[in-house]
This record gives C-alpha cells, structure tokens and sequence, in this order.
C-alpha cells in the first residue's frame, strides 16, 4: 500500500501535501480501498473557509458515505471539478488525479498536528 513520504496525513486518512502557501488534500490509498468504489463526492465551493479537523465534504462509496475533514485551516482556492463526473479517480489515482482541494494555508504551522508518513504507516498497520 502506498503512503508517500512527503505528505503528510490525519487519523481519519486524508493527506495534505504542502507547496509554498498551497495545501492539496486527498483521501489515502487505505481509506479509498476500505470505501470501495466511489461514486460520488460532495467539495466545498471556492472561496469556502475550513477549518483544521472540521468537515469540508463528503464522500460517497459502494460501502459507505463518510466525512471529509480538512487536515489544515484556509480558505479553498480550487476543487477538483474532474471528479464531478469521474468520482472513480480516487480510486484509481488517490496521490495524483484523484486530490479533492487546494487550500491557501492561513495557519502552515498546523502541519505540526498531523501525522507523518511513517506514523500514518504504524496506524494502519
């Protein structure tokens, strides 16, 4: 199972990878493959605030509809608009194609909280 080393992820399975002041948030392999297929994810609007640990969507598999959390505090500066009609790229492409948000980071510093890839390891283990 792939968890790459340069992101960094939450208990809940989401993964944030920082660029400058730009967060990209996705969902983890693991948690894509305990879902099932995905068929359907609900995302913020640009422009919407989120807040660290709070929802900002949702998203709707075979097995279950479950919540996103947001790993980092911001405002959404672009959602990926692919997955309205191709929900399955999560699936197939969770650390690439299948990223959900982009977050312009108001508190960097909150990546201090999140876990990294080798403690995501250890808790899916």
């Amino acid at each position: 199972m792939q968890v790459p080393q340069e992101l960094f992820y939450t208990e809940e399975h989401e993964w944030v990878r920082v660029e400058g002041d730009i967060a990209t948030i996705g969902i983890t392999e693991y948690a894509q493959s305990e879902l099932g297929d995905v068929v359907f994810v609900e995302l913020p609007e640009v422009g919407d605030a989120v807040n660290q640990m709070q929802a900002f969507g949702t998203i709707e598999a075979v097995k279950a509809v479950s919540d996103l959390f947001a790993p980092i505090s911001g405002q959404v500066a672009e959602i990926n608009t692919a997955l309205n009609d191709n929900p399955e790229i999560i699936n197939q492409d969770p650390y690439g194609d299948g990223w959900m948000i982009k977050i312009k980071m108001s508190a960097p510093d909150e990546t201090e909280k999140l876990l990294s890839s080798k403690a995501y390891v250890e808790k899916i283990s």
